[in-house]
């Protein structure tokens, strides 16, 4: 009897024990959300226009007299670019997360596999030589090709994956032969180009939120939704891919369908993120890196807490590149890999001291 309850004395603090992380790990990812709202809103209300933030609040839900410069000022231009760096950051964020499970590599993210390369590649043929996509108009010739790049170059490597058989390590291999050559084509194109148009190109890759609109917000968020619940329905094979692909196996989980599910839902989001915003660097590496450390392993909470992650860093990063040098707002790219670089570095230092 001594023993029985013993045991069941055990069982209950170690059941309260997980109630508790539980509603902790429930607690940081809804303080993540505050601060992803906030952060939004931040980036609402700065800029290098005359507006301050309680005009642009004002302005935002309406509340009296608003003028009509101030009105397009919010809705027209700060408003797009500031949900976008929300999405793009969350879609980074989210492909990082898994992109780092499903290869066991803690230094993968959504460029790792060449998507950044081929995405200017497609860029670059758009800008500079005129070719795009057919029937695509000319406005949306750049995006158009730098999706159709990231997305083909994801996939020819997922069907390099399915007919060799490949394992993470030599799909990583493969990720960055094609990162090669598509930057060998891209010089090539480069070489070729007129100082108008290399310009053009350069500042396409250093990653802005200039060019974003209701339009390209509402393609975006409409792919997130799309993909998120898929990514979330797939937590607890995640989890348990954490462990080891035999144990992953162990457990019932269909190891390589569950590889090619999840790198096909990373080529949707990263390709959609780059198309819109161009190459931005480090969001989907550091993102999932942060979250790891405040959630655990559980993908029940590490995938929407690397979302969350990823949506606070680039409307933080917004906000910096409108405020580091007044009345110029930089391009994100740059902000993104001046702020990410010595956080990722913290990182690997914190990893090994421990």
């Amino acid at each position: 009897m001594p023993e029985e309850t013993a045991a069941a004395y055990a069982r209950d603090r170690t059941l309260d024990a997980y109630r508790r992380l539980t509603r902790r790990r429930a607690a940081l990812a809804a303080a993540l959300a505050l601060a992803a709202f906030g952060a939004l809103l931040l980036d609402i209300g700065s800029g290098a226009s005359s507006v301050t933030a309680p005009d642009a609040f004002r302005a935002l839900v309406g509340w009296g007299e608003v003028s009509r410069s101030l009105e397009v000022i919010v809705w027209q231009v700060r408003l797009p670019a500031a949900l976008m760096a929300l999405l793009v950051g969350a879609a980074l964020a989210l492909a990082g997360a898994e992109m780092q499970t499903v290869l066991g590599n803690p230094l993968a993210e959504p460029f790792t596999l060449g998507v950044s390369a081929a995405a200017a590649l497609g860029a670059a043929l758009a800008i500079v030589l005129g070719i795009s996509a057919f029937g695509v108009p000319a406005e949306f010739a750049v995006p158009a090709n730098a999706f159709l790049f990231a997305l083909g170059s994801l996939l020819l490597l997922l069907l390099l994956s399915r007919v060799s058989g490949a394992g993470p390590d030599t799909l990583v291999l493969f990720g960055i032969a094609l990162g090669f050559a598509a930057q060998s084509l891209l010089a090539l194109v480069q070489f070729v180009a007129t100082a108008d148009s290399l310009q053009q190109l350069v500042f396409w890759s250093m990653g802005s939120l200039s060019r974003a609109s209701m339009t390209t917000v509402g393609l975006l968020a409409a792919a997130l939704a799309l993909v998120a619940p898929f990514s979330f329905a797939a937590s607890w094979r995640l989890t348990a891919l954490r462990l080891g692909d035999e144990r992953a196996r162990s457990f019932g989980v269909d190891v390589a369908r569950l590889r090619f599910a999840a790198l096909a839902r990373v080529s949707l989001l990263a390709a959609c993120a780059v198309a819109f915003v161009g190459v931005v660097g480090f969001v989907g590496l550091v993102g999932p890196h942060v979250a790891r450390m405040l959630v655990g392993e559980d993908h029940r909470y590490l995938l929407p807490a690397s979302a969350l992650c990823g949506a606070l860093a680039m409307s933080l990063a917004s906000v910096l590149s409108k405020m580091v040098v007044p009345g110029v707002i930089l391009p994100i790219g740059l902000v993104t890999a001046l702020v990410g670089l010595p956080v990722f570095v913290a990182l690997i230092l914190r990893r090994g001291r421990r």
